[in-house]
């Protein structure tokens, strides 16, 4: 069973999108005064810094795109390829928002359309190629096109993939103004996601102020239970997109080119990116304020767990070929599921339980 949100806040933040069963909102009784400071934390401290700094990494990635188109060579083509790793990776950090703008009007996919299992990305942007496709090569017409042609995996497939190599050597060839405008087009869609958060009288505030004249959150109890919602389901992402996807464990079959960013070896980095992602906005939200004194320390388990992954992520070996085949490497990915369980289990049942979710309710898809 997938919960995402009760049914209330389902409603309301428009979460929907893959839920498959829907239960009355838990009842949760918090003080209010210290669940705004919480919700303001996690929006002026996490949320908006979050999307600003992915918008700044994606107007550098588009500057160093067109001066690659301008000027290619092996320095510039270089260049490009760690401005993408960059973006990459700040996006990884603000991902596991995946409630208000970003998910609306496609914008999420249109950033990042993934999983993608039947290759329909690779399939239509090399289509692309073929056909030297120019309403592909302008941010503006390309964002009318299917959202898997114009977000990091296409990006990534034109800066890595088979024939690339010709970014350092064609000026201003079709590929180059096609990645050029697929960085163009991310920039775009995190300009418009950082500009709404940023707006004093819209979801920022809707998030900061809970109360019974709020349209997304009646009370302070809604708002903390989507905030952990949050936080259980981007541990779920690490664990049942980002590894299972192509490791289940040392007996099952392996798809180590099913992972994301296999092709630029950017998996870990944005699996990192993801965990560090969960790390800060467990400690810009101050959640454990809402606690007990005794129950504080699920917030210091937490964070330790997570710690230990964000560092063993930085040891799997990069290529994933050798990861899933190499008994050392496994041992490493057969740590990280362990741990990421541990990670749902914590904040799942250890701070829900805590703030008062019923027993019978679960975030969690379970095992």
């Amino acid at each position: 069973m997938r919960m995402i949100f009760a049914a209330g806040l389902i409603s309301l933040l428009h979460t929907i999108a893959f839920a498959q069963e829907v239960e009355p909102t838990p009842s949760v009784d918090l003080p209010e005064a210290e669940v705004t400071k919480v919700m303001t934390a996690a929006v002026d401290g996490f949320i908006r810094p979050g999307y600003g700094a992915f918008h700044r990494s994606a107007e550098r990635m588009t500057a160093v795109m067109k001066t690659l188109c301008e000027a290619p060579s092996p320095a510039n083509y270089d260049s490009a390829r760690n401005a993408f790793r960059a973006a990459a990776v700040s996006w990884a950090h603000i991902e596991i928002i995946r409630v208000g703008p970003v998910i609306e009007q496609n914008r999420f996919e249109r950033i990042l359309f993934y999983p993608d299992r039947k290759s329909t990305g690779l399939k239509q942007v090399q289509g692309i190629l073929s056909k030297s496709d120019e309403t592909a090569a302008d941010p503006a017409t390309l964002a009318t096109k299917s959202v898997a042609t114009q977000g990091f995996g296409a990006l990534e497939y034109l800066l890595f993939g088979t024939g690339s190599e010709i970014l350092s050597t064609e000026k201003n060839g079709f590929r180059c103004r096609y990645a050029a405008a697929v960085a163009g087009n991310i920039t775009n869609v995190a300009k418009e996601i950082s500009g709404i958060w940023d707006a004093p009288d819209g979801i920022q505030k809707a998030w900061e102020q809970p109360g019974p004249a709020n349209s997304v959150f009646r009370n302070g109890g809604e708002a903390v239970t989507a905030l952990l919602g949050i936080l259980v389901h981007g541990a779920e992402t690490v664990r049942d997109q980002r590894i299972e996807t192509f490791y289940k464990g040392p007996e099952k079959a392996k798809f180590p080119k099913q992972a994301l960013f296999w092709r630029s070896e950017n998996t870990w980095p944005s699996v990192k990116g993801n965990l560090e992602g969960l790390a800060a906005l467990l400690q810009a939200s101050r959640m454990e304020n809402l606690l007990k004194q005794s129950d504080r320390p699920i917030i210091a388990s937490t964070q330790a767990l997570l710690k230990s992954m964000i560092e063993l992520s930085e040891q799997v070996a990069p290529d994933l070929e050798t990861a899933v085949e190499d008994p050392r490497e496994r041992e490493k990915l057969d740590t990280l599921l362990r741990q990421g369980r541990e990670v749902i289990t914590s904040l799942n049942e250890g701070y829900g339980g805590a703030i008062g979710l019923s027993s019978g309710f679960s975030f969690s898809d379970g095992d």
